[in-house]
């Protein structure tokens, strides 16, 4: 299993932990899924590719903690990074230059 397939699937079960997350709390969830989303377009920018996002990630996630508790600061469940970060992640992953259909886009698909 490459790097990108490891990044993929956590970003997917992100995704997935999100959408199975209890209705009520959702909101927060998706609230604190959006500022994430939102600051990776502020930190990579558009374009970008699918290895400088896989490489921001492997920096480390805690800012993402501090965007969760600024966001949502009574709803707790909201800062697991395993889902709010994952799936941003995720969603963002679909806007790299080098990503479509679900899959990574290599030099020799061009």
């Amino acid at each position: 299993m490459t790097v990108f397939d490891t990044a993929v699937q956590q970003w997917r079960g992100g995704e997935a932990r999100l959408a199975a997350a209890p209705p009520d709390q959702q909101p927060a969830l998706e609230r604190v899924t959006q500022a994430i989303h939102d600051q990776l377009r502020r930190r990579l920018g558009v374009p970008f590719t699918v290895d400088e996002l896989i490489e921001l990630y492997d920096l480390g996630t805690s800012w993402c903690l501090d965007i969760a508790y600024a966001t949502a600061p009574g709803a707790p469940w909201a800062w697991d990074a395993r889902i709010v970060a994952d799936a941003a992640f995720a969603r963002y992953l679909r806007e790299a230059g080098d990503y479509a259909g679900g899959r990574r886009i290599e030099a020799e698909d061009v």
